[in-house]
Parts: C-alpha cells; structure tokens; sequence
C-alpha cells in the first residue's frame, strides 16, 4: 500500500503530490459522470472527499456507473461510493452526505472549506444552486453539462460557460449564470447533436463510455488546477 501512488509522484513530483493529498474535494452527483469524477479522483490522491447524493442504486444505473453491480441495488449510492472509495485507498478521508441538495438543504450541506467543487447534478435548479453558492463562496467550480444522447467522447471539451454550444442544458446554464452574473463558471460540455433512437421516448439514452470519459476528464482537470503545472515545466 505505500507503493500506490509512487508512479504518479514520478509524473508530477513530490510536492504537487502533497498538495494533492492536502485537498478538500466536494463531488455533487453520484450517477455516471459523478462516480467516475471521484474514481479519478481518489486514484489520483485526492485526501479528502465530500459526496452528496440522495439516490438509490437501480438496475439502469449499471451500464454507466462505475459503483454499481448486480449485488449493491437498491442500495445508497453514497454509501456504495464510500465503500469503493476506501477499497482503493483506505487512508481517503470520505464525508458522506445523503441528502438532495436544492436551496432548501444549501445551507446544512455546503462548506465554504472545501478546495473545489464538481457539480455532476441533473437537475437544472440544483445546479443553479451550488453554482450561485460556489461563486459567493469563492471556491473554484466545474459543472457538467449534458452527456445523455452523446456517443462521440472526442466532441467533449473544457471551457468557459460563455463558449458553449450545440448543448441544451449549457444554453440554459449560460443564461441563468448569466443573469447571477457570474461569468467564470468552468463546464465540460459536448458539441455534439442530441441523439435518441427511440425519438418518441422520453428516457435519455446512455452507453458505458460517455459519462466516464467525461468524468474523468472532470478530475484530470481538477488534478491540473490544484497541481503546480509550472513547476512541470521547469523540470
């Protein structure tokens, strides 16, 4: 065990790797982008971690979400999440919250000591909720737009709210952040057009390697904003 994260310090060196594990991180969202945001997380070195979701694990839930399986439905998704997280890397400290987070909860849930946020949330006013929060709180956010009826990872990117297209959840984003006036909100977002076989269906389409690309892309870009990148540089 004390061998786990020597590659990675070979990466990006001794004191990025402590700032790494001094790191408070708050994920929102434990579903198919949230899930693999803390996978990526926590095998990075994150050293401590906060996970709100108020959800049960259900059987659609497995063809996306890296905590799920056939043994765990109906079971909390946090609590699964927890026990993932500490089969990894036991010395993670792991705050569980399992609570839906909307203005009525805001107030009991949020930490103005957390280092970063990632907002993996599907509902529109939660979103706008924690966003607004972060903002008033100074605390560096990343949202995730829409990955449901998307099958191409490489139209994905990281940009400011203000550069987003072709996603309807962004083109609503953008107008309430808008409106907060708030215009540094980080998101990744994908340019790619909607697409849904069954088009008289109102269930979203999902497939394995959407939400977990784009997860992971969430924590490499939180691993980067934490990390000294000039001090790659200079090695």
């Amino acid at each position: 065990m004390d061998k786990i994260f020597d590659r990675e310090k070979n990466l990006i060196g001794e004191e990025n790797f402590k700032r790494l594990e001094a790191s408070h991180i708050a994920v929102f969202g434990v579903g198919g982008v949230g899930s693999y945001v803390i996978e990526g997380l926590v095998r990075a070195g994150i050293g401590k971690i906060t996970i709100v979701d108020y959800d049960i694990i259900e059987s659609s839930n497995l063809n996306r979400q890296i905590h799920t399986n056939i043994h765990n439905i109906n079971n909390l998704k946090v609590d699964e999440m927890g026990i993932r997280i500490r089969s990894i890397n036991p010395n993670v400290e792991i705050i569980m919250i399992n609570k839906i987070y909307n203005e009525d909860t805001h107030n009991e849930i949020f930490n103005d000591n957390w280092d970063y946020i990632v907002d993996a949330i599907d509902m529109v006013y939660s979103k706008i909720s924690l966003i607004k929060k972060a903002s008033e709180s100074g605390i560096n956010i990343i949202s995730s737009m829409g990955t449901a009826n998307k099958i191409d990872p490489l139209k994905f990117s990281i940009s400011n709210i203000k550069h987003t297209k072709m996603c309807p959840l962004a083109r609503v984003i953008r107008k309430k952040v808008k409106e907060l006036k708030t215009d540094n909100l980080k998101v990744l977002f994908s340019t790619e057009k909607p697409n849904n076989y069954l088009h008289d269906n109102d269930i979203k389409g999902t497939i394995s390697f959407i939400p977990s690309i784009a997860g992971l892309m969430i924590a490499a870009e939180v691993v980067r904003d934490i990390i000294d990148l000039s001090y790659l540089d200079e090695k």
